[in-house]
């Protein structure tokens, strides 16, 4: 029903309450009913606020006085001391989401005026499904009385109690809304109480009716929350902020998990017992230690979650060995023979070993979970140790029985093969699990059934299996996803096997075999080993291991990518890719839009149906192929066309608005309002360019056809005929408008006309006038238009060119020439023998006034039609424009719910958390130049060129004269401009404001009538004309209309109560958890943040107060503010005071958290801080808001992903590379997880959460200090976990920006990479890994920590393979092997390389980032076409993008390793700002020394070494193709700091970068110096992971240090000096050297300390002893030993990486070394190798600075995209501004 006439209806029957004085509210005045406010018409808000008043005869609390006008909410705050902030804000939420809820029903319900029983049951059910849920787990009854077989009045109110109680407990339970089963354990007690309050039972003591347990003025808050929200802080306080070890304390997750047993109620008690050893923290006494999960730092974390993977690889590794050694061709014909089959029964053995490591590592890690109170946990991990050891010892046994048997026999006899059977017999009862695995896994109901219920017999069943978790149950899919993954990981899975046996494994047998059996291998050092070559056979096979265990990751990425691009051909994605493409499309564009974007008149209960989903798919193919009559024409008089109208017309102004496309191209995509009696859809004018003259030359050819056929001819194209009517209505229209009525030239042209449209009706047009005519009249009729257009009107001109045409129509027109007497007679010549004589027009003519802005504008539309020859291809120019108009034009073919009508839809709101980020640009940061001269302003005038264009033509426009006054009138305007143009809060609060504005504009169009619609249009027309387009509400002052874009040109028609609906159904709350210091400062970003406030009204901020009370005491509270139009200041709505400080964890959930409680719908939507949204999109919002009601599998959505457009990418290429592969892993790599894999989880920020799931179940994100670093993914865990359901659409889409400097790059790729190593450890990650079936857990590994871990093994492969083969050339045993080879047919070497080489090439393709780079073009060539793709990927290339690629590949392994191995991760703040400047080489070494620098320097050393001391090397072509990879990754990690860094190669800046670094490794500095300023202090925080690690973490350090001195044992065996000796002598003399280098160093900085200063002779006298003694020693060496003078050189390389060895190891023995005085030695010998360091990476910067014209070349790199769209980057780098420039 139309909402016009809905307030009809009287006043609700509940009290209202007297009017007080106004009090503040947030959307609704719930508090008072009678106040003039739109949301108030709806009659479902006031049966809302009625059914809260219901209190009835219940019992009024003791201790309070109690108003008539209090309703229940009041009632239980009274009995329960819940604040009253509280109440009101849970008053407005419930009463907002039950109209809403109402609102939504269909058919509606009988009586309008009384809240639906059904609509509160069903919110009932939703609210507190997780709390049933958790009773009927843990075995409790719950606590809600109300029977669901018989209804009755008391029991809606009944429901409405339990509702309003779990609402003001949520409401209040600050940092407990992370805990949500702590929230079920309170709501179960104190529903209890309201239970007997209900039931009138009367208390034993004191015989009086019961009363809570707690009551008074913020009891809850004090008694219940504080002193759980005290033990939390407890917790976080003794883990040290998070650096303690994840096991030594309890995070949110434990304490949480305390409340899955029914322990709880023993110990906690209720009301709560503080004595309780619950409260009590880790670091005092008998405390409650982890619950659930041990989070512990190893890498064999990643083991224990995957098991299953990885006993599937070993497995397989083990059999494809076995069966290769018999070197048959396939593996089947191996197989054949008895032996080999008995061989592959060891694959047993392997796997009970692997469930006996599975259940050590289970002790090892989760010893910490067992106490008295848990103790079958720790019996049931030792009887599995016992019971894997077992089956390890039974298999062995068996395993040798059969070879003794056989060896016995010496064949297979009879009781060998019985021997076999008895052990394939055992082996059956090993796998009997597995078996009733895979049957569940083929029934995924039984499963889910069984999971989920809690019957005592199933927990007994499955005790052994898995230990009882809350989450994690009922997982399984239904059968058609599981058939769809299963399908798709059988093939990858299939293509990984049969590669890794052929090119892997098999070509390895030979060499292998080889290497065996060489016998007597001459050493070239002291071979501890030398019996046997297993030990290098073993390094041989180590690199293929390696690249075995991670290629599956390359398999699934090619898979994914050509998956992903089906299911998106199948989701008609990028079908419309430009603007031509469009063209095509545009006449049935209407009716998408009409389909999709405007809701139908539903019949009851119609939509769901069959039939109608039927008739839904053939209208969608109707529409898509344009088929059928109803898509070709929409003649101007319909409706739907008008609709449309205001639609597209809505979104081009907003292009405008933003400044994307000009006023001449607003002009040419408009679609005009129909006046001046045109007949057809007048049509943008983009569409109808050249058409008219194509039409024109039409009937030029076709002189003699009939009228049918030409017509027939040019109506072939619909646009063709349109430009011809319109054309020919408008010049009809225009004559007679410009020449005055009552003369006689008016009814001559008027009988002219007539002549025509008679003409044209009996179809003798041809007949009666020549076509050959009609070029001229074209040329005259241009030359009028643009005498018309012309600022000054030369009438005379006019006059001639009217006579002129007046001739050509008499004359050449007609095809029978008539006389003067005949055309008079017709009517077509003047009576008036003067007017013959040439003064015909002369004074009839009469223009219009020039501020007739729609007349003059359809005269100009008129003059493009008629002469427009190109096919305006390019109109918008901007890129922008172009991509959002298809991609919104292309969505609307797509597959998407129907939309409701705005009442009906889905509320929803939008939550943003801002720490302290730029709001707008201010004045000062647009003009500050940097060290280069550029400004923001200037740079991004020069990136956005057109834009700004715009933006100065769109002033001009708005009245401004001169330019200079952007500075001072129009200051804001362009503060808002540069602002939209960054990542600033601004532009977020924008982009979130479509959504109130689409709406609104929505609301309008689903209520409005035919009338309305095209009068509105026509007002529009009309009011855009007047002085601006923007058409805003005049009465503002300049200024606030600027931002106001709330109040489009369609807001004009708005009745008033479309904002109603549209406050109803959206709001926005901005989480500024500092506003209010901000405030106190006086800090502009309060200001901006108003700013925002007050030309938005659907916009909220709430933020953290925090008051003092008392001297050192203060209060938190959580406030929400917003602005009052009417009192035009800021008004605060709710105060709910905190327990205590907010944060708690970690910093952006827990603001997320406190601010959640202000939100309001169904939805809620998370939107970060550098997003953006466009109006066009916020159209399809409440389409995707239905998408909650379809199923998607077996489930419906709680997650709903939607798609993200990464805007940053034109800024540099950097900037571009990241936004490309961002973009591929957002669209297609969601959409794959999305469907088939179903693991989709949250990762990004424009997910829309089911808000109303995720309060109960714990929040939108976790906030344990470190551990859910990455808070967004782990949202998506839990809602896995907890049987919730994510899903992924196309067609609507959000901004998002990225960094684009490459320093901001790498600090976002340490946190992510940080962030997955902490996901390695947690309990979600394990939990997921355990409870998903086999291939959803595959998928879910491949695609979040394991695409980390498999990065890393990339690596780990380079080092594997270096160092294997340094080994093989320094121990001599590669000589050896050529030697003792070179007589058998051809060399070892050749096979042993082949091999190599299948596995170099795998590890050199992802090493340059392809298998990053597949799903990026697979994902171009799908939405912009397969040669545009190709063609950006090899510009990519051009560009470096390989180099890139690798380096982030080592950024991601550095990270993610030592988070694992130390942890550490941090949340790293980017800064989102433009990144012009040149940053100094002391902040590249800083940032990269440890990651990259070091990394690089040693892998050249390896290579280096090996080139000079291996036989093989020598052949220069074996040597380049063998380690040509590993050369390109030491390059790019050495370099691409600099390769990526503005002018980095500017032999000026690296001179000055060079002292700038020498004199910050010489600073020594004060005790506050920063790491910025001083090496040492940067030295110290770059070991701060060694002072937090465990001791198997130090252990490992020194493990991995210890291949450092390496190089000293094999290089000293190869000096001249050891004399070919192989004697461990030589090794052990060579320390001697270490020694002297030590004593000298420590004797020469003795002898500096103490005569360096006075006596500087003594001074330089030991510099002179050393440089004597050291050259008589070389002496003395060269003449009585086998020195060699090259030795010196030689032995640096092996001397070098002893000391970095020894300085690694010194740091972790810090401690100790500092207790013996020896620490000082350490940092000296430190900073002269970070110089040494320094020199080497320097090295090859300075001398490409110093090469001519590599700086140019670097600039064009870096830059390329600005260049070839023709800006004027190089100024911008060089900062040499043109004079001209603001």
């Amino acid at each position: 029903m139309s909402l016009r006439y809905r307030h009809r209806h009287g006043p609700p029957s509940a009290p209202a309450r007297p009017p007080e004085e106004e009090e503040p509210f947030n959307i609704i005045p719930v508090h008072n009913l009678l106040a003039d406010h739109p949301s108030l018409r709806f009659p479902e808000v006031r049966a809302a606020a009625a059914a809260l008043h219901t209190v009835g005869d219940l019992r009024r609390p003791p201790y309070a006085q109690w108003h008539p006008s209090m309703d229940l909410l009041d009632w239980l705050a009274l009995f329960f001391g819940f604040q009253r902030d509280n109440v009101r804000n849970q008053r407005e939420h419930l009463v907002l989401h039950l109209a809403n809820a109402q609102m939504r029903l269909s058919p509606p319900p009988d009586n309008i005026d009384t809240l639906d029983a059904s609509v509160l049951r069903s919110f009932r059910r939703k609210l507190l499904k997780n709390y049933t849920n958790w009773c009927s787990y843990i075995g409790k009854k719950s606590n809600i009385w109300i029977s669901d077989s018989i209804r009755s009045s008391s029991d809606q109110r009944r429901e409405l109690l339990y509702v309003g109680l779990y609402l003001l407990i949520w409401g209040e339970s600050a940092n407990l809304r992370f805990m949500p089963e702590c929230i079920c354990y309170i709501f179960h007690n104190m529903a209890t109480e309201l239970n007997k309050i209900l039931e009138d039972y009367i208390d034993e003591n004191t015989g009086q009716p019961v009363m809570p347990s707690i009551s008074g003025e913020n009891a809850f808050l004090n008694s219940v929350v504080k002193p759980i929200y005290e033990t939390i802080q407890a917790e976080v306080e003794s883990s040290k902020y998070g650096t303690a070890p994840h096991s030594a304390w309890r995070n949110y997750d434990d304490l949480n998990e305390y409340f899955w047993s029914k322990r709880c109620f023993l110990k906690l008690k209720w009301p709560i017992d503080v004595g309780g050893n619950f409260f009590v923290s880790a670091s005092r006494g008998k405390h409650i230690g982890k619950t659930g999960f041990v989070e512990q730092r190893s890498f064999w974390n990643l083991f224990r979650s995957f098991d299953r993977l990885w006993v599937m690889l070993v497995l397989f590794l083990q059999a494809a060995i076995i069966v290769a050694w018999q070197e048959k061709r396939y593996p089947w014909n191996a197989l054949t023979d008895k032996g080999v089959q008995v061989k592959v029964l060891t694959l047993f053995i392997t796997w009970s070993a692997m469930r006996f490591l599975q259940s050590l590592l289970d002790i090892g890690t989760q010893y910490g979970r067992v106490s008295w109170e848990t103790l079958g946990l720790g019996v049931r991990m030792v009887l599995k140790t016992v019971v894997a050891a077992a089956w390890m010892v039974i298999f062995a046994v068996f395993y040798g029985r059969i070879w003794a048997q056989r060896n016995q026999d010496r064949e297979w006899s009879r009781e060998a093969n019985h021997r076999v059977l008895t052990f394939l017999e055992v082996a059956f009862v090993f796998v009997i699990p597995e078996l009733l695995a895979l049957v569940l896994f083929l029934l995924p109901w039984i499963r889910n059934f069984i999971e989920e219920t809690n019957w005592r017999i199933f927990y007994m069943l499955s005790w052994w299996f898995q230990s009882r978790s809350f989450v994690g149950r009922g997982l399984r899919e239904g059968l058609v996803d599981n058939i769809k993954y299963t399908l798709f990981w059988v093939m990858v899975l299939a293509t990984k096997f049969a590669f890794s046996y052929f090119l892997q494994i098999k070509p390895m047998i030979r060499p292998t075999k080889q290497l065996l059996a060489l016998k007597n291998l001459k050493y070239e050092w002291h071979e501890f080993f030398g019996s046997s070559n297993r030990f290098v056979v073993g390094l041989l096979w180590l690199p293929v291991v390696l690249i075995y265990l991670m290629d599956i990751q390359i398999w699934y990425s090619i898979y994914s990518s050509f998956v992903g691009a089906a299911v998106g051909l199948f989701q008609h994605l990028g079908e419309i890719r430009n603007i031509q493409q469009l063209r095509l499309r545009f006449q049935f564009f209407a009716s998408a839009i009409q389909f999709n974007l405007m809701p139908e008149e539903q019949l009851l209960n119609a939509r769901g149906t069959l039939k109608n989903k039927f008739k839904d798919v053939i209208h969608r193919l109707k529409l898509r192929y344009g088929l059928g009559r109803p898509y070709k024409k929409l003649e101007s008089n319909q409706v739907e066309a008008n609709k449309f109208a205001l639609i597209w017309n809505e979104v081009i102004l907003i292009f405008r608005e933003e400044d994307i496309i000009s006023d001449r191209e607003l002009e040419m995509l408009e679609l005009p309002q129909n006046s001046w009696n045109v007949r057809v859809i007048r049509w943008p004018c983009f569409l109808l360019c050249n058409e008219l003259l194509l039409a024109l030359s039409q009937a030029k050819e076709l002189v003699d056809a009939p009228d049918k056929w030409l017509w027939y001819k040019i109506c072939k194209n619909e646009y063709r005929r349109c430009a011809v009517i319109e054309a020919y209505d408008s010049i009809k229209h225009l004559m007679l408008e410009i020449i005055k009525v009552n003369t006689e030239e008016h009814s001559i042209l008027t009988v002219l006309f007539q002549e025509i449209d008679h003409s044209v009706q009996i179809e003798k047009l041809t007949r009666t006038f020549k076509m050959t005519a009609l070029p001229q009249i074209h040329m005259k009729v241009i030359k009028l238009i643009e005498l018309l257009e012309k600022p000054k009107k030369d009438m005379s001109q006019v006059v001639n060119t009217l006579q002129a045409l007046y001739e050509i129509a008499i004359r050449d027109f007609f095809r029978e020439n008539k006389s003067t007497e005949q055309l008079k007679e017709d009517g077509l010549a003047s009576l008036n023998p003067a007017a013959m004589a040439g003064l015909l027009f002369e004074n009839a003519v009469e223009l219009p006034d020039p501020s007739n802005e729609n007349f003059y504008r359809r005269v100009r539309r008129l003059h493009t039609i008629l002469t427009s020859r190109d096919s305006m291809h390019n109109i918008p120019v901007n890129l922008e424009a172009r991509r959002r108009i298809a991609f919104f034009s292309n969505s609307l073919f797509m597959n998407m719910p129907h939309a409701p009508q705005v009442e009906k839809m889905m509320a929803f709101s939008v939550l943003t958390p801002y720490y302290n980020e730029e709001v707008l640009y201010s004045k000062e940061q647009l003009r500050t130049e940097n060290e280069d001269g550029i400004s923001i302003l200037y740079y991004l005038q020069t990136i956005y060129h057109d834009e700004w264009k715009n933006f100065l033509e769109r002033m001009r426009r708005e009245g401004m004269a001169k330019d200079d006054e952007i500075w001072t009138t129009k200051l804001r305007e362009l503060r808002l401009w540069a602002s939209y143009r960054g990542q600033t809060l601004g532009r977020t609060v924008r982009g979130m404001m479509y959504y109130y504005r689409a709406l609104k504009m929505l609301a309008f169009l689903d209520s409005a009538s035919e009338m309305d619609i095209r009068e509105g249009a026509r007002e529009l027309g009309s009011m855009r004309r007047h002085g601006s387009f923007d058409g805003y509400n005049f009465e503002r002052s300049p200024s606030s209309r600027s931002l106001s874009r709330s109040s489009s040109s369609v807001g004009l028609l708005f009745r008033g109560h479309e904002c109603g609906t549209a406050l109803m159904k959206y709001t926005y709350v901005v989480a500024c958890q500092i506003y209010g210091a901000q405030k106190a400062k006086k800090d502009p970003h309060a200001d901006e943040i108003l700013y925002l406030m007050k030309n938005n009204e659907a916009l909220r901020v709430a933020y953290v107060d925090d008051v003092l009370t008392g001297r050192d005491e203060k209060e938190y509270y959580s406030v929400l503010v917003k602005y009052d139009q009417q009192l035009q200041r800021e008004v605060e709505i709710y105060r709910v005071k905190l327990p205590g400080p907010l944060k708690l964890g970690e910093g952006k959930p827990e603001n997320q958290n406190h601010a959640l409680i202000f939100t309001r719908g169904d939805a809620v939507q998370t939107i970060d801080m550098n997003q953006d949204n466009y109006f066009e999109e916020a159209l399809k919002m409440r389409n995707l808001l239905e998408e909650y009601r379809c199923y998607y599998g077996i489930r419906k959505p709680t997650i709903l992903g939607v798609r993200e457009h990464i805007f940053t990418g034109s800024v540099s290429s950097l900037a571009w590379f990241m936004s490309a592969q961002e973009t591929s892993f957002v669209t297609l790599g969601q959409r794959v997880l999305a469907n088939p894999l179903k693991v989709r989880m949250h990762y990004g920020h424009p997910d829309v959460f089911d808000r109303f799931w995720f309060l109960t179940r714990g929040g939108i994100s976790k906030a344990s200090r470190v551990i859910n670093i990455s808070e967004d993914i782990f949202a998506g865990f839990n809602c896995t976990l907890r049987g919730g359901n994510v899903t992924h659409h196309e067609y609507i889409q959000v901004g998002k920006g990225r960094d684009v400097g490459l320093n901001q790059i790498s600090m976002f790729e340490a946190k992510v990479a940080s962030g997955n190593g902490e996901q390695v450890l947690s309990r979600d990650v394990y939990r997921l890994g355990h409870r998903l079936d086999f291939f959803r857990m595959l998928s879910f590994f491949y695609t979040t920590v394991g695409f980390f871990f498999n990065t890393m093994m990339v690596i780990l492969t380079v080092y594997a393979f270096l160092w294997g083969r340094l080994y093989l050339a320094l121990s001599g045993v590669e000589g050896s092997a050529l030697a003792n080879n070179g007589s058998n047919n051809g060399s070892n070497n050749g096979s042993n390389n082949a091999a190599l080489a299948a596995i170099l090439n795998q590890q050199f393709i992802i090493q340059l980032g392809l298998f990053t780079a597949l799903p990026m073009i697979v994902e171009n060539s799908l939405e912009h076409g397969f040669l545009q793709a190709i063609w950006d990927f090899l510009t990519m290339q051009l560009q470096l993008s390989s180099v890139f690629y690798t380096f982030s590949m080592g950024t991601r392994t550095h990270f993610f390793g030592r988070t694992i191995l130390h942890g550490g991760a941090k949340y790293r703040a980017t800064g989102r700002g433009f990144v012009v400047q040149h940053k100094s080489f002391a902040e590249n070494y800083r940032l990269y020394a440890r990651s990259h620098f070091v990394k690089a320097i040693e892998l050249g050393l390896i290579l280096t070494v090996y080139a000079s001391h291996s036989p093989v090397a020598k052949g220069t072509f074996v040597y380049i193709a063998m380690t040509i990879s590993s050369w390109f990754l030491v390059i790019s990690w050495m370099l691409a700091p600099f390769v990526f860094n503005p002018s980095g190669f500017d032999w000026l800046k690296t001179v000055y970068d060079f002292d700038d670094f020498m004199n910050w490794i010489w600073y020594r500095g004060s005790v506050f110096a920063k790491a910025e300023e001083s090496w040492e202090r940067w030295w110290y925080e770059e070991q701060d992971h060694l002072r937090t690690t465990g001791t198997w973490g130090k252990l490992l350090e020194i493990i991995l240090d210890l291949r450092f001195f390496f190089f000293q044992y094999g290089i000293v065996y190869q000096l001249g000096i050891a004399d070919h000796s192989t004697n461990i002598a030589v090794y052990l003399l060579s320390w001697i050297y270490v020694l002297v280098v030590l004593g000298i160093y420590l004797l020469i900085s003795y002898a500096r300390n103490k005569y360096g200063a006075r006596e500087h002779i003594y001074y330089r006298l030991v510099h002179f002893l050393v440089i004597i003694l050291a050259i008589v020693v070389i002496i003395a060496l060269l003449e009585f030993t086998a020195f060699k003078f090259v030795d010196l050189f030689t032995s640096l390389l092996a001397f070098i990486p002893t000391g970095w060895g020894l300085l690694l190891i010194a740091q972790v023995f810090r401690p100790f070394l500092q207790s013996v005085r020896l620490w000082n030695l350490v940092v000296s010998v430190a900073r002269l190798y970070e110089i040494m360091f320094g020199v080497i990476v320097m090295a090859p910067v300075a001398f490409l600075s110093w090469m001519p014209g590599f700086q140019s070349m670097q600039t064009r790199i870096l830059f390329n995209e600005a260049f070839s769209r023709g800006l004027r980057i190089f100024q911008i780098v060089t900062g040499k501004k043109s004079k001209g420039d603001l």
